[in-house]
């Protein structure tokens, strides 16, 4: 060796030969695959393993290069770490075999001759293009780390601001009609960037990006005998790796560069990312499943076992990860603070999130420990920190979930409400009035941003299923049926399914209008689904993760088809923007701001609410004085009743007048106005809602109109 050659530490020296490399003891920490002068440092935990062996291989090769068993000396506790010198990083990939017990019946499923993926690899190979070319087992690879930020970092858009648009990163460009020149990736996702800004949304929120298995699902289409996919990619396989397949550059192996370029260019465009994570479970089911990293590497730590080493199963697909044991603790912490400071992530909601505070029992806990260090976090500081509240265990924490005065929820109660009320049902009137200023009896100690609202999302009907079908119809799923939520709160207006023009069509797209009306001027974090805001339908199928194909993607040309609903959202998200009494970060109390109280109710007389059961008119009006001393004043009102109502107005003073920005009963074209266009209502003392509509009113200076009558 030249002196040339020696490593730059005089702590970096070789000290052991071992499958013809020169290696030493490593650093324990950090844990994963870490470039180091003169080579790589691998660190790897299992606290039951009795033997650990490093696997290399050549980039792309099937065949292992060499095999480097750890001496016993480069395990200090329950780490294995090991310098390997003369390593290109980017030249190679990597895995490793644990040797242990294999005792089912005491957590212990350890075999040698099992291939593992690194916990903490920052590239996986194997699925390099998506559902394309032969399956090729997981290898752990190091990403490259000279990706050129040109000073981005995090938006740091106050929570009260933001408008989130849900969207999966394939589906969202994998149609024909998309006209992107890499569809169905990270890169087709920034070609559709102007969209996004001419709609209106500040926020991104990702379904699953880290790396899964889309061919992890043995079912076929009925209809057609193909195979079906993991679609939607809730069964992690590397927690700190982009998937492959979702990146144009991905079979070059540049999915972190691209993913990084995505969110550079969404901030670039004023838009936050938020990330859909799942530290619920992972990809390897229960007993029958795939050993593919963390059942190889230790088992009992990582996984909550039953008393006879079966697997809890509170997530619904075979496994629950032991999310508040300190290791694993470490490991999601780990995680979330690569993807906030490498990838620039501005948020993360976490998908099952009742989970993460049981005991390694399963059984809740009033303090869990990963909640808490996740809050107070101080790399974390600044993510938007959502939690889907409920899992399949049946622990349902709407509004009791441990927040620290820190997590924002998905509230399930919103969307209920919302639901309740467009269908026209007893009693709905009085709990969409809590829900629609913040869900107060939930939320009053942490403020109206603690609610994520929504109608629908990804997992459910789209908003135009929701009122064309009072049944799912998940035929094509493979289940029999079977799968899929049977209490969907929704309504066909009177025919099941398709229909060709006519009053149920109208019907729909007035209903439509009304939930995307209510749910922009609600106070809370409205959340669209991505091709709502466009008509999207999946024909009824309200479970739609198996189906890579028209059925989940967002067809393009509905955005010309449905331009009057596009065009009546987009209104819908820049009237949010222009009136901060409708972006308060705390919910509104009846107290007075300025002309009124910040929040009055009233009904078919002003300032005469109707609670009652079969009451089925809404109207509220919101009020805020600005720092300049002007009056934001917003009357929204809803008649989810099949007759027309005429609703006395509050009187304004004379300087005043009430301008109307949407009417869902209008006709095409005329249903909303772009903020500052809005035209002064031909009465002042009253508004006619028709049936089944909505309508958003705004107190603005100036006469009224001359017209004596409403039309």
């Amino acid at each position: 060796m030249s002196w040339t050659s020696l490593p730059a530490r005089i702590d970096a020296y070789p000290t052991h030969r071992i499958g013809g490399f020169e290696v030493r003891a490593g650093q324990p920490l950090p844990f994963g695959a870490t470039p180091v002068p003169g080579g790589v440092n691998f660190s790897v935990y299992s606290n039951n393993a009795t033997a650990m062996t490093l696997v290399l291989f050549r980039a792309g090769a099937d065949e292992p290069l060499a095999e480097l068993p750890f001496d016993e000396s480069f395990r200090i506790g329950g780490v294995y770490a090991m310098t390997v010198f003369g390593l290109d990083p980017e030249a190679i990939a990597y895995a490793y075999r644990a040797d242990g017990p294999f005792a089912p019946a005491e957590g212990d499923r350890f075999d040698g001759r099992a291939l593992l993926v690194d916990p903490y690899a920052t590239l996986l190979s194997g699925r390099e293009r998506w559902r394309c070319g032969p399956d090729r087992p997981w290898r752990s690879r190091i990403a490259p780390a000279d990706f050129d930020w040109e000073g981005d970092r995090p938006l740091r858009i106050p929570a009260e601001d933001l408008v989130v648009y849900e969207a999966h990163v394939r589906g969202f460009t994998a149609h024909p009609s998309s006209g992107v020149g890499a569809p169905g990736t990270f890169a087709g996702l920034v070609a559709k960037i102007p969209y996004l800004v001419e709609l209106g949304v500040n926020c991104v929120e990702l379904m699953p990006v880290f790396e899964f298995d889309e061919r992890d699902n043995v079912r076929a289409d009925p209809r057609t005998g193909e195979p079906l996919a993991n679609y939607w990619g809730y069964s992690t396989v590397g927690f700190f790796a982009p998937k492959a397949g979702y990146a144009a550059t991905g079979r070059h192996g540049m999915q972190v560069d691209e993913f990084k370029h995505t969110v550079k260019e969404l901030h670039r465009a004023g838009i936050e990312v938020m990330l859909d994570v799942v530290f619920n479970h992972t990809a390897e089911g229960d007993e029958r499943g795939p050993t593919l990293s963390l059942r190889g590497l230790d088992n009992r730590t990582y996984y909550m076992l039953t008393p006879d080493g079966h697997y809890f199963n509170f997530s619904g697909t075979g496994n629950t990860l032991n999310c508040n044991h300190p290791v694993v603790r470490g490991f999601v912490l780990d995680c979330l603070r690569y993807w906030a400071s490498e990838f620039h992530v501005d948020g993360f909601r976490f998908d099952l999130a009742a989970i993460l505070g049981r005991a390694t029992d399963g059984v809740p806990l009033a303090n869990p420990p990963l909640l808490e260090a996740l809050a107070h976090d101080p790399v974390l500081r600044d993510c938007k920190l959502v939690a889907e509240v409920w899992d399949a265990g049946g622990l349902f924490q709407v509004g009791s979930f441990p927040d620290y005065c820190r997590w924002a929820e998905w509230n399930a109660g919103y969307r209920d409400a919302l639901r309740h009320f467009l269908k026209g049902d007893v009693g709905s009137v009085a709990e969409l009035a809590t829900r629609f200023v913040g869900s107060p009896d939930l939320y009053a100690r942490r403020g109206a941003v603690a609610s994520v609202n929504f109608v629908t999302a990804h997992d459910g009907f789209t908003l135009r299923d929701l009122v064309s079908y009072n049944e799912k119809h998940n035929d094509a799923n493979g289940e029999d049926g079977r799968d899929g939520e049977n209490h969907n709160i929704s309504w066909n207006c009177g025919h099941e399914g398709p229909v060709d023009g006519g009053p149920v069509a109208r019907l729909r797209d007035r209903q439509v209008r009304n939930a995307l009306l209510i749910l922009l001027t609600s106070h809370g974090i409205p959340m669209l689904l991505a091709g709502d805001e466009a008509g999207r339908t999946q024909h009824g199928n309200n479970n739609a993760y198996c189906h890579d194909d028209e059925l989940s993607w967002f067809d393009w040309t509905l955005v010309e088809r449905n331009a009057e609903l596009v065009r009546f959202t987009r209104h819908l998200i820049a009237f949010r923007r222009a009136h901060p009494c409708l972006r308060r970060r705390r919910q509104p109390t009846g107290r007075t701001q300025g002309l009124f109280p910040d929040v009055s109710w009233h009904g078919v007389r002003a300032w005469t609410p109707d609670w009652s059961p079969h009451s089925r008119v809404f109207a509220a009006m919101l009020c805020a004085r600005d720092p300049g001393g002007a009056d934001d004043c917003v009357y929204v009102a809803a008649n989810a009743h099949w007759e027309p109502h005429e609703l006395q107005l509050p009187a304004l003073p004379p300087e005043l007048t009430w301008h109307r920005f949407a009417d869902t009963g209008a006709g095409p074209g005329a249903d909303s106005h772009a903020p500052g266009t809005e035209p002064p209502l031909p009465r002042q003392d009253s508004v006619r809602l028709a049936p089944r509509s909505s309508a958003v009113l705004l107190a603005r200076p100036g006469p009224a109109a001359a017209q004596p009558h409403e039309e």
